[in-house]
């Protein structure tokens, strides 16, 4: 792997993310797909849906690590999404809408995210974006 931040950062949220979507099916045998509460895996609640999502997300950032111009778009990409669910986590916490069974800490976490990956791909590998796009 190239001496690149995104691929780097991409690699490992990927990682991260697909074996917590793994994990979480472990935890959630009988909770309902899209339930408002979920079962506790590490301080989070999930249920199946919320799994599957970290599953996609795990995957596409893994498989978007195999180049720079790839990572840097997932990771914008997925960072401005966790953007937008950790503002929206804010708002939809016990309500109907809840269908990932978000609690304070997915929020903390979404954010966290959201700066890290965002922070990478607009602050990194410019240089090397620069001369792909001219070469």
């Amino acid at each position: 792997m190239s001496k690149s931040p995104n691929r780097l950062v991409a690699a490992i949220f990927g990682a991260v993310y697909t074996l917590v979507g793994l994990a979480g099916f472990l935890v959630t045998g009988g909770v309902p797909f899209a339930s408002q509460e979920g079962e506790l895996l590490l301080g989070f609640e999930v249920n199946p849906l919320h799994n599957i999502v970290h599953l996609v997300i795990g995957i596409a950032l893994l498989l978007a690590s195999r180049t720079v111009g790839g990572a840097r778009s997932a990771n914008l990409t997925v960072g401005a999404v966790y953007l937008l669910v950790g503002i929206l986590g804010l708002f939809i916490i016990d309500t109907e809408a809840n269908i990932l069974a978000l609690n304070g800490a997915d929020n903390v976490l979404h954010f966290a995210t959201a700066i890290i990956l965002l922070g990478v791909a607009l602050g990194a590998d410019r240089d090397r974006a620069r001369t792909t796009r001219t070469a």
